[in-house]
């Protein structure tokens, strides 16, 4: 028996559509605006609320940990959050907590640095976010081809990350477009003022 009937099938096919409009994502938190630079991806999108581009670029990689049998995905962002030049580490596992974890990283064979990160609650992020911390990261990152990373914990014990970052340079000019690196001012050297002659 065959249905003739136009409406029946328009209705049918509606039905057919509305799950499939649920499944839709918002251009904001999807990754198809990204474009590739070296190793990075560099996030093209525009706020919607603001209009602005977003300033955002990551790299991805394999991080371990002394408590976890295997290695599991980690990921290095640089963006601007709240007009701020922030360095954010992503591990999808424990890493520490705010009180008796730190930092440290190292590019290619330049010297290592320990930092002030602040460990998220969730312990499973860490950002750099001291403006002379990132401007020294961003500093060496931009002629760098490898970064190393070192978490120790009281809590969660030791863990570690190898990020491919060539390219880098094009990805820091698009991460921190509407949020510039400042960069440390120069330390002013103190200097005697000449004394005067006594008369």
């Amino acid at each position: 028996m065959r249905i003739r009937c136009p409406r029946f099938l328009a209705v049918i096919g509606l039905v057919l559509t509305l799950p499939l409009a649920g499944c839709m994502r918002d251009p904001y938190v999807s990754t198809t605006s990204f474009v590739q630079s070296g190793s990075w991806q560099v996030d093209r999108t525009a706020d919607r609320v603001t209009g602005v581009p977003i300033s955002s670029a990551g790299v991805k990689t394999t991080a371990s940990n002394t408590d976890e049998p295997y290695p599991r995905p980690a990921s290095m962002q640089l963006l601007c959050f709240i007009n701020k030049p922030v360095v954010s580490f992503r591990i999808e596992f424990k890493m520490g907590i705010e009180s008796g974890s730190f930092l440290g990283y190292r590019f290619d064979d330049k010297p290592g640095h320990e930092t002030n990160a602040r460990f998220m609650a969730a312990a499973r992020t860490v950002v750099i976010e001291d403006d002379a911390e990132v401007a020294q990261f961003v500093g060496e990152l931009a002629t760098s081809n490898m970064l190393y990373i070192r978490i120790r914990s009281f809590s969660a014990g030791r863990t570690t990350a190898e990020f491919k970052v060539d390219g880098a340079p094009a990805a820091i000019a698009a991460a921190y477009a509407t949020c510039p690196v400042k960069q440390p001012e120069p330390q002013r050297v103190a200097t005697r003022s000449p004394s005067k002659r006594l008369r």
